[in-house]
């Protein structure tokens, strides 16, 4: 086994040692990446002369060689890799021999690692955005589909008021543009090069960080050597933004699940995005909407798990940063089954219009704008308020809607009630009367205007 560390042991390594410390069986996920990084090293050792030209470029086709056997499955692993480090080089001085003895001056595992893992994080966290985006212009298409259909609005799980079911739908959108920009936030600040770094003190071989990172597809290069091998703050963003990410998924999957169940009867999930039971044949299940739910629990745990790894450690490196890997890459594979799956459950959703109708028909949800018909009046919303209560009260009782009180029976509440509350007794009425940010057909379509440059303006920054 070619190790990259263990001159000074006098004995091999244990099995149990090995078999506890190895992360081949994981980070062969960065095989692309660290190949990247070592060739861009190999260039910088030629730009200073400890290889010539020849010999680094040399390495550079060898390298792109590993990768590609690697990505398509034909690279032979040995059971005595260690990691996706040690398998590259191992396979570089099987290739080259003589010239691969040298690539690894001026690089440590600490600052390679660092390195591949950031620019593995900034390709998959461009595959993270594109699927939100996705799933944020499913929930728009369909917004445009109904722009008059209503249903009701409601806080703690109670009908509330009314509003359109494309204003509700737009509430779902805006929470996942937020999960964009927090994910590029978050890839802006993972763009940092920490080549150059070594173990924790940097080279006295005059090697060009500045190039080096360039030419491995960094932005920036990392100011400290120290923080460039020890910051993990990067993985704990990205987890973070997916964590979040993960509770607006499973908030969409909850109204989802809701809305198709008979209780609700708004909306039925496609055959191709439901499932059904083992024994009642009846039965169609939404999965995909429970499983979003169940996914953000772990999308949590990973970023918590993470955390309480990160929280105690002393600089520079130690090999507890090993753990930064599984937790991330289950996060991005993870939300790129789970937002692709929701966004086809939101496409082909089936609303039915006509039940969320019926609920938004409901008299009481208009008892606030009866308040505020009062308001308008003149009467204090104290007062208002009390009035409207004694109205609700009444119809309660006596199984009626607020619309089915007789003009005489309000006069006798207040004497500003006139002839004209009737237009106010009007659903479709009540959300026409909401302007920006309220579910106006004009705040509607400012909104998903807003939305069509945002999401304009993420997939140019994506290029």
């Amino acid at each position: 086994m070619t190790k990259l560390w263990g001159g000074r042991f006098g004995d091999e390594p244990a099995p149990e040692l090995m078999a506890f410390t190895e992360s081949l069986s994981f980070d062969r996920l960065l095989a692309n990446e660290d190949c990247t990084v070592l060739a861009a090293h190999a260039r910088a050792l030629s730009r200073a002369g400890f290889l010539t030209a020849e010999d680094a470029s040399a390495v550079v086709t060898a390298l792109e060689g590993i990768a590609k056997d690697m990505a398509s499955g034909a690279f032979g692993f040995d059971e005595r890799d260690e990691d996706i480090h040690t398998a590259v080089e191992r396979a570089l001085l099987e290739r080259l021999p003589d010239v691969g003895l040298r690539v690894r001056a001026g690089l440590s595992r600490n600052d390679r690692v660092a390195a591949a893992l950031r620019l593995w994080l900034l390709r998959h966290g461009r595959s993270v955005v594109l699927a939100v985006a996705d799933l944020t212009e499913a929930l728009m298409q369909r917004a445009r589909e109904y722009p008059d259909a209503i249903l009701p609005g409601y806080t703690h799980l109670q009908r509330a008021q009314p509003v359109r079911l494309a204003h509700h739908l737009l509430a779902h959108a805006f929470a996942f543009e937020r999960d964009i920009r927090r994910v590029l936030d978050a890839l802006g600040r993972t763009d940092v090069s920490p080549l150059g770094a070594g173990a924790l003190a940097g080279s006295t071989l005059g090697l060009d960080a500045a190039t080096t990172a360039q030419e491995a597809g960094f932005g920036l290069v990392s100011p400290n050597s120290i923080d460039g091998v020890s910051d993990r703050d990067f993985v704990a963003e990205f987890c973070a933004a997916t964590a979040i990410l993960g509770v607006h998924c499973s908030r969409l999957g909850e109204e989802i699940v809701l809305w198709t169940s008979a209780e609700f009867g708004y909306a039925e999930l496609s055959d191709a995005f439901a499932t059904g039971s083992s024994l009642m044949p009846q039965k169609k299940n939404p999965d995909v909407a429970e499983l979003a739910r169940g996914k953000a629990g772990r999308l949590i745990g990973n970023l918590t798990g993470l955390l309480a790894t990160l929280k105690g450690l002393p600089l520079a490196y130690n090999r507890d940063l090993q753990e930064d890997k599984e937790p991330l890459f289950d996060s991005v594979a993870t939300v790129l089954t789970m937002v692709p799956a929701l966004a086809g459950a939101v496409r082909t959703l089936r609303f039915d219009i006509d039940a969320m109708a019926r609920a938004a028909g409901d008299g009481m949800l208009l008892a606030t704008d009866v308040a505020e018909y009062l308001v308008s009046k003149g009467v204090s919303f104290r007062d208002a308020h009390g009035i409207v209560g004694t109205i609700v009260q009444r119809a309660l009782t006596e199984g009626r809607s607020i619309a089915d009180i007789p003009l005489e029976e309000l006069k006798a509440l207040s004497d500003a009630f006139t002839d004209d509350i009737g237009d106010v007794l009007d659903a479709r009425g009540s959300v026409d009367r909401r302007p920006a940010p309220g579910p106006s057909a004009g705040s509607v379509d400012a909104q998903l205007s807003h939305l069509d440059a945002a999401l304009a303006q993420i997939r140019s920054i994506l290029g």
